[in-house]
C-alpha cells in the first residue's frame, strides 16, 4: 500500500491547459497536411499559361448576325482558328457566331450581349512572323461589314501596336489583314499584307446568301 501511495506521488501532473494546446497544435498539423495534399500545381501551371502577351480582336457592328471568323498563323506553322481553338501558344478565346451565341440564360432569364467579336490571345514571345487573315463565314447583311482589327500588346506595358478597319463584302471572302513579325525583345516590326490563305475553303466562287 505504501509503494502505491509512492508511485502516485511521483506520477507527474497533467496540466488541462497544456493538454489542450497540444491537441489543437495537433489538430492545426493535421489540417496543414491534408491542405498540402489538395494543392493543385496544374491550376497553378494553367494560370501562368493564360498569361497572354499579345491580344488579337476583331470587331464588327452589334446586332448584326454575320459571321466573321479569326484564322491565325503562327511562324511554326501552327494555325489557329473556330476548326482548332488551341494551336501550340495561339489560342482562340472566343468564336463570335453573330447574334447566334448572343444571348445566355443566367438564373433563369435571358442576358443579350449584342458585341460581336472574336479574340486570340498569343501566350508565349516566340519570335518570328505571325499572320492574320479574316474569313466572311456567313453573310446576312445586305451591305458590306466594316470589322475593326487591333493587336495589342500586354507585356511588359499595354500598348497598341496595329489597328485598321478592313470590310467584307461577300461571304466566303478570306482576306490577309495583317502580317507582323515578333523580334526576340518582343518589339513588332515590318507589318505588312502580303496575301496568304490560311483557310482550306476556296470558296470563293461560291455566291453570297443574302435573305430576302
Amino acid at each position: 500500500m505504501a509503494s502505491l501511495f509512492k508511485a502516485q506521488r511521483h506520477r507527474p501532473a497533467v496540466d488541462p491547459f497544456i493538454d489542450l494546446l497540444f491537441n489543437t497544435l495537433m489538430g492545426f498539423s493535421f489540417l496543414f497536411l491534408v491542405s498540402l495534399l489538395f494543392i493543385n500545381p496544374k491550376a497553378d501551371r494553367a494560370s501562368v499559361e493564360k498569361q497572354a502577351e499579345y491580344i488579337i480582336s476583331a470587331t464588327w457592328p452589334q446586332n448584326l448576325q454575320d459571321d466573321i471568323d479569326l484564322w491565325m498563323r503562327a511562324p511554326t506553322g501552327h494555325t489557329v482558328s473556330y476548326v482548332a481553338k488551341e494551336a501550340g501558344w495561339l489560342h482562340l478565346e472566343r468564336d463570335d457566331r453573330g447574334e447566334l451565341n448572343d444571348t445566355l440564360v443566367i438564373n433563369g432569364q435571358k442576358e443579350v450581349h449584342p458585341i460581336n467579336q472574336e479574340i486570340i490571345t498569343i501566350r508565349n514571345r516566340y519570335p518570328g512572323e505571325y499572320i492574320v487573315n479574316l474569313y466572311y463565314y456567313t453573310r446576312h447583311s445586305r451591305e458590306p461589314v466594316a470589322v475593326d482589327l487591333r493587336i495589342d500588346r500586354i507585356n511588359p506595358n499595354y500598348e497598341t501596336v496595329f489597328r485598321e478597319t478592313l470590310t467584307l463584302d461577300r461571304q466566303d471572302q478570306e482576306i490577309t489583314a495583317v502580317r507582323f513579325t515578333v523580334s526576340d525583345d518582343g518589339s513588332v516590326h515590318d507589318i505588312n499584307k502580303l496575301p496568304a490563305t490560311l483557310t482550306p475553303y476556296n470558296l470563293d466562287h461560291i455566291p453570297a446568301v443574302i435573305p430576302e
